[in-house]
């Protein structure tokens, strides 16, 4: 009688610590879930900002052809102050 009562001390104890763990493994599965979501949203801002930055990059790349095509090709220069002329408006 008293073996029996030892023997189901020892198993509930055992089963106390299994929930504990399992009780400790889903919240850290949780927490690691949040982080990667948190990761995530992270990468997904990076490739935003990217993709913004390679147009930008884009768009000042073909102001600068536009401007070097006009020098070379057409002899084009930006005017000296002397020919720059202030035109007022009438209001």
């Amino acid at each position: 009688m008293r073996g029996n009562r030892l023997l189901l001390v020892c198993l509930w104890g055992l089963v106390m610590v299994s929930a504990l763990g399992v009780v400790h493994t889903t919240q850290q599965s949780r927490a690691l879930t949040a982080q990667l979501e948190q990761a995530q949203r992270y990468r997904d801002e990076l490739r935003y900002e990217q993709e913004r930055l390679l147009l930008e990059r884009g768009a000042w790349s073909a102001y600068s052809r536009i401007e070097q095509v006009a020098r070379e090709e057409l002899n084009m220069r930006a005017p000296t102050p002397a020919e720059r002329v202030l035109v007022r408006s009438g209001r």
